[in-house]
């Protein structure tokens, strides 16, 4: 079917699982006394064919048997060409230093506590101090752990910036880090989960954000710092990105990061809604309208912890999405899922574009 006609069926189908989440209420409370989220679905289009063919993908963060019982269901309704997966919690891919990280779905909060850096010594990107600043390197507030800088912005509105002011883009988690952070906040490359500290790594400050709210649905993870030397290199790795476009669904991406440095994957879902993200204490599981999934081509995963604020970009250097979270199971090898929001509702939201756009 064409896309429109793919939404209308993807909004029968939310309200559909609406309605038996209602009907089977106390058996799910059963089956996840203890736990801090309530398992739901996520639903999105899943591109399947040329010309806007499209099917559906039904992700189960859960083996919750009543949970994948309303998923089964949503897929009898649809046919054979919906998409059904479980992929485990889904985890905001940095932590607010001194935070605890549940492993797994027997911790108290079922494992959907927020995904702590990979240590230094074992993460294949930059960790390091790196000057002049460039996509993929370590940072974040000075108190956060550490994330990825993703790419280079100034502000749309003329005379709402210094002149020539440079800005990094990142996460919200990776700049911010929760309730207690601040405009003004200093941040650090690389982060301190990499031994960055104030003032003799200090790169910028906060300079704005999109809050996340607890219990408030969200569709995008993102914010600025205001970088002390506008002297940076944007071409680094994959050329200058200046262009953005939304995803259709099947493109081949890369992304630096921090943790993983460069990695490929494949778009496997678009406008993928009611995606529940674990930020640990502070903001608990937080849901996603509208994101996009990527899981890996190779034998690693695409994103690891620390990962967050990377930029993805399709093989013609087109920026599609802002990574900020990923599941350990699921994908073709394994190795994961990866969520990414729309780089257009990120910069839109922050009023920049992409340097040099």
């Amino acid at each position: 079917m064409d896309r429109d006609a793919a939404r209308e069926v993807k909004a029968q189908l939310a309200e559909y699982a609406s309605e038996l989440y209602a009907t089977r209420g106390e058996e799910i409370a059963a089956q996840t006394a203890g736990l801090r989220a309530t398992p739901r679905l996520a639903i999105g289009l899943a591109p399947v064919g040329p010309d806007d063919e499209e099917t559906f993908e039904i992700a189960v963060r859960y083996e919750v048997p009543e949970v994948r019982g309303i998923a089964e269901s949503l897929v009898a309704q649809l046919g054979p060409g919906a998409d059904l997966r479980e992929t485990g919690p889904v985890r905001a891919l940095s932590l607010e230093a001194g935070g605890g990280t549940p492993e797994d779905a027997s911790a108290p909060d079922g494992g959907f506590g927020p995904r702590p850096p990979v240590a230094s010594a074992q993460a294949l990107g930059e960790t390091g101090r790196v000057r002049p600043l460039r996509p993929g390197v370590s940072i974040a507030n000075v108190a956060v752990t550490a994330g990825t800088l993703g790419a280079f912005v100034e502000l749309v509105a003329p005379g709402s910036a210094p002149a020539g002011a440079r800005y990094a883009l990142s996460n919200y988690h990776v700049l911010v880090g929760g309730p207690g952070g601040a405009v003004g906040d200093v941040v650090v490359q690389p982060g301190p989960a990499d031994g960055g500290a104030a003032p003799q790594d200090a790169v910028g400050t906060l300079a704005s954000f999109v809050e996340l709210v607890a219990g408030r649905t969200a569709t995008v993870d993102c914010a600025l710092a205001l970088l002390d030397d506008p002297d940076v290199d944007p071409t680094y790795p994959a050329g200058r990105i200046t262009t953005t476009a939304s995803p259709v669904g099947g493109e081949s991406v890369a992304k630096i990061g921090r943790t993983t440095g460069t990695t490929a994957g494949r778009v496997t879902a678009i406008e993928l809604d009611d995606v529940a993200v674990g930020y640990g204490e502070g903001l608990g599981v937080l849901r996603f309208d509208d994101q996009i999934e990527v899981e890996p081509t190779g034998q690693t995963p695409f994103s690891q912890g620390g990962d967050s604020g990377s930029l993805v970009y399709r093989a013609d250097g087109v920026a599609l999405g802002l990574l900020f979270a990923g599941s350990e199971r699921g994908g073709q090898n394994g190795h994961g899922l990866t969520y990414v929001n729309p780089i257009d509702a990120v910069l839109g939201a922050l009023g920049a574009r992409l340097l040099g756009a």
